[in-house]
């Protein structure tokens, strides 16, 4: 007996399967690209965040006998010991901002720029910059501000 019965795939099978597949991956594969993107923007938010903290937590300790400040650009930021930012001083602490995230904008004390410098005065903790001090953290799709207030606290939004 002849079995006229041929196993395996016909082309239109093949096919169908790789126009779901396709159907599936172009769904899929741009949700991944945002939950990256606002993963990189939580990271950066954080970074900044937590290196403003460390600048005043570094100036209420009197570490070193000195006060301590945070330098913005747009792809990092850089903890500096002193009240004036030195680009070639070693003791600074550079933290770079992960791409595509960046610093979209630095307002201290009512002027507002791609880069600036804000320090905390010895043993109250208070930013050398008159209020509001924000900075803007943006990806392509979103962005965060961080505050910081006249005590020196650092707010989210």
């Amino acid at each position: 007996m002849l079995n006229d019965h041929k196993k395996g795939m016909t082309a239109l099978e093949i096919l169908l399967i790789m126009a779901v597949l396709g159907i599936i991956f172009a769904i899929v594969i741009p949700q991944f690209s945002k939950m990256k993107e606002n993963q990189v923007l939580k990271n950066a938010v954080g970074d900044v965040s937590s290196s403003l903290n460390k600048a005043r937590s570094e100036t209420l300790a009197s570490l070193g006998s000195s006060s301590y400040g945070v330098h913005f650009q747009s792809d990092k930021i850089i903890i500096f010991k002193g009240t004036v930012f030195s680009p070639s001083d070693s003791n600074n602490e550079i933290i770079n901002i992960i791409s595509p995230a960046t610093i979209s904008n630095v307002t201290l004390a009512g002027v507002s720029g791609s880069s600036g410098d804000v320090y905390f005065n010895r043993l109250s903790g208070i930013p050398n910059k008159a209020t509001p001090n924000f900075i803007t953290i943006s990806t392509d799709s979103s962005s965060r501000i961080i505050t910081i207030s006249a005590t020196g606290l650092i707010s989210i939004d």
